[in-house]
């Protein structure tokens, strides 16, 4: 199974609720795309920052899966987001997750998301702690 389809059939209940669809996946970077509806929006009807957060934390967490060792797992210990452009309402999203540092205790990633015009819509940086079971 490749890592597209691995990410795709075990995609978590929260990630399916958001509406996203992963495009790409390797150990190097992970890229999806979300729809923005307006049930993620605020007001004026344009996509929240806390589904742009959920949207790339899927992204940089669904990454560092890609990257554990043998029975170990991951969970996010911090994330930090610049909120740059809106992306409004129908519209859609893109996401490409990237490694900044990949270590045997912890992981960060970095998020790029940009509109359907290509402009940034937000970056995020996120650390993964790195837990052995």
């Amino acid at each position: 199974m490749d890592d597209l389809q691995k990410l795709t059939d075990n995609m978590l209940p929260f990630a399916t609720y958001l509406g996203i669809e992963f495009t790409s996946a390797d150990k190097a970077s992970v890229a999806a795309k979300m729809l923005v509806r307006p049930e993620l929006c605020t007001q004026p009807e344009v996509l929240h920052g806390g589904a742009i957060m959920a949207f790339a934390d899927t992204l940089g967490a669904s990454a560092a899966i890609l990257n554990l060792r043998e029975g170990a797992w991951t969970t996010t210990v911090e994330s930090k987001t610049n909120f740059i452009a809106a992306a409004p309402a129908g519209t859609v999203v893109h996401g490409v997750a990237t490694p900044v540092h990949l270590g045997g205790k912890t992981m960060i990633w970095q998020t790029k998301v940009s509109g359907q015009n290509g402009k940034l819509v937000a970056l995020v940086t996120q650390t993964q702690l790195v837990i052995d079971k």
